[in-house]
């Protein structure tokens, strides 16, 4: 398409691209941000960056692309543009219901197994057409770039524009397998030392002087290893409470009991499939409270 100076009109991909690369400072990783191939980021960039003349964009170094003047004279106005466009997605989502039938749902691990399980139970069936798609991440994704369409958090964002509701909590206990006596732990791997059941155990471990029999950086990999015998450690109840295989010691553990929080954009809350998902996802955390809470 021309525009009205007889020249090609700007395509919002391209600037799309544009922006990615300045992120992302290459190619090969603004392609994986944005999914495409980095034959197409290139080719996509070369024709953003020739609607200016041909004065590059970018500086092109051995490490990787940064831009020049030129180029980040244009990020502002580019970025608007994005927030601009994805204003107009969320609002085609709000009034297109056939728009609307995937929900992204960013999530931590643990909600991220009662969410699947929730699936395949049938208790509480997700209404009929949704496809869940869900995205284990610790980190909070970009809801205004629709990065997911809903995240599942411990802790509300303070930024604004968004729609935040406590869902429930997450009790955890310790459990080891069962008939077993292993006084040795199993916890996540030092890089992920900050986290609240890692910390804590810690502790147990400084006071008792006991050892560490496996770390892992998912509590999947630690459940696997609890179930053979390899030590003890912190589990959601809602997953070792109905596993034949482990045994509780003691009750829930009040410090580690994890707050969830849904969090959406306000324009994006207003869709039909994003008000479904979390209607059924706070109907899921009310039918369930008693096994999430460790109530044995």
């Amino acid at each position: 398409m021309l525009g009205t100076n007889g020249q090609p009109s700007m395509d919002w991909d391209d600037a799309r691209v544009f922006l990615a690369v300045a992120r992302e400072g290459s190619l090969r990783a603004a392609g994986r941000a944005l999914g495409l191939s980095q034959p197409t980021v290139g080719r996509r960039l070369a024709t953003f960056e020739a609607g200016f003349g041909s004065r590059p964009l970018f500086d092109r170094l051995p490490e990787g692309l940064r831009l020049n003047a030129a180029g980040a004279a244009l990020v502002g106005i580019a970025e608007r543009l994005e927030d601009a466009a994805l204003e107009l997605e969320r609002q085609r989502a709000v009034v297109s219901p056939d728009f609307c039938d995937t929900v992204r749902v960013s999530v931590g691990e643990w909600a991220a197994m009662f969410l699947a399980g929730a699936l395949a139970d049938g208790s509480s069936p997700l209404p009929y057409g949704i496809t869940l798609e869900l995205v284990e991440s610790q980190q909070t994704a970009n809801l205004a770039r629709r990065e997911a369409d809903l995240a599942f958090r411990h802790h509300p964002p303070e930024s604004g524009g968004l729609y935040i509701a406590k869902l429930g909590t997450f009790a955890a206990a310790v459990y080891r397998r069962r008939g077993t006596e292993s006084a040795s732990w199993v916890t996540y791997t030092e890089e992920q030392a900050h986290y609240p059941t890692a910390r804590w155990v810690q502790r147990q471990l400084e006071q008792s002087g006991v050892t560490v029999a496996a770390r892992a950086s998912s509590m999947t990999m630690q459940l696997a290893a609890i179930r053979a015998g390899a030590g003890r450690g912190l589990l959601p109840c809602f997953i070792a409470d109905p596993d034949a295989q482990l045994e509780p010691i003691g009750a829930p553990v009040a410090e580690v009991a994890a707050d969830y929080w849904v969090i959406v954009h306000r324009d994006l809350r207003r869709a039909g499939c994003v008000r479904a998902v979390i209607d059924w996802v706070k109907a899921l955390f009310i039918e369930q409270r008693d096994a999430l809470a460790g109530i044995r």
